[in-house]
């Protein structure tokens, strides 16, 4: 287990006036160029400390442990996002817009409706569907599609063909709703959309008005056809060991010196 280092506290710059912010209190510079995005502040602690060399702790402002290091040379970063879009949308926004930040790889949990998928299985998400109403935002004049950055979808698609981990590439449903009264998720299922979570959309977003990149690959914690598969909250923390290798070999972290 790594020794996590924790930095200094950060002062705003004239060259960087947005930085600190209200929820990074992070120096410019403290984040690498890609950095792993868990909504599980646990999770970012356990790859910090079971994966990363060197791991510094850059912030914790509200708990959300964001750590940078180094894996097999590359120097790579990982900080929780919370939970749902609005969260993850803060995050990913000063991380793209203030810090520098190239590429978010958003490493979470989610829920399945393929018959073909189950528990620790992956699914890697080419676009992500939403009930939210995030791309409002923007003001355009139809509805916007979430996609990934093809590069670094390619490329995990590779890592889990390599690695023989079971798969599958294609839509996601970022809701805003965890106890739906309506009990919906299922009919996202007729369209093809593999499993549900509440995140992505709101980062592809981020991604393409920032014109930096994004990929989200989820592990599968349950699946309702099968409600016997549920994984345990300690399992998503610690055991989605498949997923955070795939996604620290994707990183294109910039080298260490």
């Amino acid at each position: 287990m790594a020794r996590i280092i924790r930095n200094e506290e950060p002062a705003i710059t004239e060259e960087h006036p947005n930085v600190p912010t209200p929820h990074i209190n992070a120096k410019y510079g403290d984040f690498a160029k890609t950095v792993l995005m868990p909504g599980d502040p646990l999770r970012s602690k356990f790859i910090a400390e079971n994966f990363l060399e060197n791991p510094v702790l850059v912030n914790n402002v509200r708990g959300v442990n964001g750590y940078t290091g180094s894996y097999k040379g590359k120097r790579v970063s990982v900080m929780a996002s919370g939970m749902g879009q609005p969260a993850i949308g803060i995050y990913s926004y000063e991380l793209y817009n203030f810090y520098g930040v190239e590429n978010i790889i958003r490493i979470g949990s989610c829920g399945t409706f393929s018959p073909d998928l189950h528990a620790h299985d992956i699914i890697i998400a080419m676009g992500a569907c939403t009930d939210g109403n995030y791309a409002m935002q923007y003001r355009l004049p139809g509805t916007f599609c979430p996609i990934a950055d093809f590069g670094l979808l390619k490329r995990a698609a590779e890592l889990c063909d390599a690695a023989g981990v079971n798969y599958r590439v294609g839509n996601i449903f970022s809701s805003d709703i965890f106890y739906d009264d309506a009990d919906s998720c299922m009919e996202w299922a007729k369209m093809g959309v593999l499993g549900v979570e509440m995140e992505s959309a709101a980062l592809y977003c981020n991604a393409a008005r920032a014109g930096k990149k994004a990929l989200c690959i989820c592990t599968v914690s349950d699946n309702f056809l099968h409600p016997e598969e549920k994984i345990s909250a300690e399992d998503r923390q610690t055991g989605f060991t498949q997923m955070m290798k795939i996604a620290l070999e994707l990183a294109p972290g910039e080298m260490e010196s």
